[in-house]
């Protein structure tokens, strides 16, 4: 199993000195990746714990590519209607080629009615939005020569494809990544509420003549009790869970040091 933590790329804990200091330790401890989130337009009704301030996904990711050596990225999760395919598809292709192939990318729809007024985006659309772009991300990085809107053009550099956890609640994030995922993200770290939600991803994978899906758990473990996390690591595991990301607020790079060590320390 995968583990990994969320990186604070909002509020006051997302400047650049903290950021540095905590993906350094993240590696340094030997954690095995870091996921970021992603907010565009936040309203100021709903920007408590983060200011409104949130830092793009895709370029903090990958000025933390160019800091890091090994530690793998990712985003958790990346709203693929707010982006245009096409732009989008490159900026992740360069992030994967300069990153020498550690991105993942956790995808989702979105929720948040204000943001999608203030990008102009039909929110009724993101679903239908969603699976086109994830098709065509599909489709262009299988192939050099690639086509959109009835225009061929080489998609160059085209890195190994990162994996695609799409994230959401069953069933049409299941559904959606049986169809165009590498695997689930779900929200939430507790095994038994988890399995049911992944017996059927199973069902619906084999349905697409697919081999079982990968399962990346966005949630919290009980640091403070190694034993009980222990137990709900192995636990996760058992149903098909291979990739954890903890995500828990922090003050300042030295708590986020002290949690990354506790996360490691559950291997041993």
């Amino acid at each position: 199993m995968r583990l990994g933590v969320v990186l604070r790329t909002m509020g006051e804990q997302s400047t650049r000195e903290t950021l540095l200091a905590c993906a350094h330790a993240a590696e340094k401890a030997g954690l095995d990746e870091l996921w970021v989130v992603d907010h565009v337009a936040i309203p100021p009704d709903d920007s408590e714990g983060s200011g409104g301030r949130y830092l793009d996904p895709l370029t903090a990711l990958a000025w933390l590519a160019g800091a890091t050596e090994r530690i793998g990225l990712g985003t958790a999760v990346l709203v693929v209607p707010y982006r245009p395919a096409l732009p989008t598809a490159k900026a992740i292709a360069t992030l994967q080629e300069l990153s020498a192939g550690r991105l993942a990318l956790g995808v989702g729809v979105g929720w948040m009615a204000p943001e999608f007024r203030a990008l102009g985006v039909a929110r009724e659309e993101r679903g239908r939005i969603t699976d086109q772009t994830l098709a065509h991300w599909r489709a262009w990085f299988s192939d050099d020569l690639a086509e959109a809107n009835g225009q061929a053009f080489l998609f160059r550099p085209r890195p190994p494809r990162p994996p695609i956890f799409v994230g959401g609640q069953p069933p049409h994030a299941l559904e959606r990544a049986a169809r165009l995922g590498d695997g689930w993200m779900p929200m939430g770290t507790d095994p038994e509420k988890l399995r049911p939600h992944a017996l059927l991803l199973r069902v619906l994978a084999k349905e697409q003549g697919r081999a079982p899906l990968e399962i990346a758990a966005l949630g919290g473990l009980p640091l403070d009790d190694p034993v009980h996390a222990r137990e709900q690591l192995a636990a996760l595991a058992e149903i098909g869970v291979t990739r954890v990301a903890v995500g828990a607020r922090y003050a300042d790079a030295a708590e986020f040091r002290a949690s990354a060590e506790r996360l490691v320390a559950l291997r041993a």
